[in-house]
């Protein structure tokens, strides 16, 4: 098979997804735009070359709306001849994208692919009626009746016994590696800052972290979603927690364990990573960090919706003749604390190599920007501590979950 190369990657800090963060007030455009130029800064490519710029995001509206890919290319002042796209994989979007550029290049359709994602969380619209991933469709509601992933994810504690303390523990391990992590520099090799545009400093580093965070806080918090799992909207004939019930008679009910300190955070922020094949890279004397070993994507049951990280891991272990053993370091999304518990436990693998620098619980998780941000932590850290091969999986919305294998060269 044709290789698909990591030249090198960039990332944004994550800034708070409130009006108060660092980064609210830049366009998500804009965002995408800066952290395009400083990998091409970095790297010295010539932009006239890119084949195309794929890019993931999660909700392609208001300002992320009217292909961002493309918008992005234009405003960090590339050639009109660098094209781009956008992609919706949900939280998946932006390890979609490097998956697909990888597949081009290996396919010998392309040379060179900038692949990422961006979100600005701070910026979407605000909700208008009830959440819905059917969107308005009854036929598809009455087949699967699914509900919001904070319900989900609770489901997933429930049928699977893990209780409040066993969320609790796991979000504060998340922050306390995050905190270790951004003391020591871990995240200094891909983060670049962000700028104001009067050129001074917006922000330079994750914002989102609570050093702080102890478990007699996290015990503190109020679980956020079982007023919602309650609620009957009136677009509706029952609430979520029944359609949880009507799937899965076999619960007495939905034992709400998360809440904001052990779910990912709202953040804005986004990455890139250059995708390019041997031959290019060679006749341009560019050195490749790593390869990507192979990718995968696997679908699940809807309702309970984040369960699919583990099969689709087990199918890119499977496609590339390895096993959980072949695998240096995990990065397993952390959408909720549950989430990771789960693929952990399917997989057979313990914490000790997942998630070692933090995640999105502590870092945040800016939807269709976090898969490349996940894969250069992932490369960074194999580099840091002279490690060869990493796997990278996240769920997804509507019961979907995305792998990635990567090795160092």
């Amino acid at each position: 098979m044709a290789e698909a190369w990591i030249i090198d990657g960039v990332r944004s800090p994550r800034g708070r997804g409130k009006s108060t963060g660092s980064l609210h007030h830049i366009h998500p455009q804009e965002l995408l735009a800066q952290v395009l130029n400083a990998l091409q800064k970095r790297v010295g490519f010539d932009t006239s070359d890119v084949d195309d710029v794929i890019v993931g995001n999660g909700n392609s509206v208001g300002d992320h709306g009217a292909c961002i890919g493309r918008m992005a290319v234009l405003a960090a002042g590339w050639p009109v001849t660098a094209p781009g796209v956008t992609i919706n994989r949900f939280c998946g979007s932006g390890q979609q994208a490097v998956t697909w550029a990888a597949m081009g290049v290996q396919a010998g359709h392309q040379d060179l692919v900038i692949a990422g994602g961006v979100e600005s969380m701070s910026r979407w619209p605000a909700p208008d009626g009830a959440p819905d991933f059917t969107s308005g469709n009854a036929a598809l509601r009455e087949m699967f009746p699914m509900v919001p992933q904070g319900i989900s994810a609770d489901l997933i504690a429930t049928i699977g016994g893990f209780t409040r303390e066993d969320v609790d523990a796991f979000a504060l391990v998340s922050q306390q590696r995050a905190a270790i992590a951004q003391a020591e520099g871990r995240f200094d090799r891909s983060v670049v800052p962000i700028l104001n545009p009067d050129g001074t400093i917006a922000l330079a580093k994750d914002e989102h972290l609570r050093p702080d965070t102890t478990i007699e806080s996290l015990a503190g918090l109020s679980a956020s979603f079982a007023r919602l799992g309650a609620h009957q909207f009136k677009e509706f004939d029952r609430t979520f927690d029944e359609m949880c019930k009507q799937v899965y008679p076999e619960i007495n009910g939905v034992d709400h364990v998360h809440h904001a300190g052990n779910s990912s955070g709202v953040v804005d922020g986004a990455g890139v990573i250059m995708i390019a094949s041997p031959e290019y890279a060679k006749a341009h004397g560019l050195k490749p960090r790593a390869r990507i070993v192979m990718s995968s994507v696997a679908g699940a049951e809807p309702v309970i919706m984040l369960t699919a990280p583990a099969p689709a891991s087990k199918k890119c272990l499977d496609r590339a003749g390895m096993t959980t053993k072949d695998i240096d370091l995990w990065e397993i999304n952390e959408a909720f604390a549950a989430i990771p518990l789960r693929a952990m436990r399917e997989l057979g693998i313990t914490n000790e190599n997942v998630n070692v620098n933090g995640g999105a619980i502590a870092l945040g998780h800016p939807i269709g920007g976090s898969g490349p941000m996940l894969m250069q932590t992932a490369l960074d850290e194999l580099e840091r501590q002279d490690k060869q091969t990493a796997l990278i999986t996240m769920c997804t919305g509507g019961g979907m979950g995305t792998a990635t294998i990567i090795e160092r060269m």
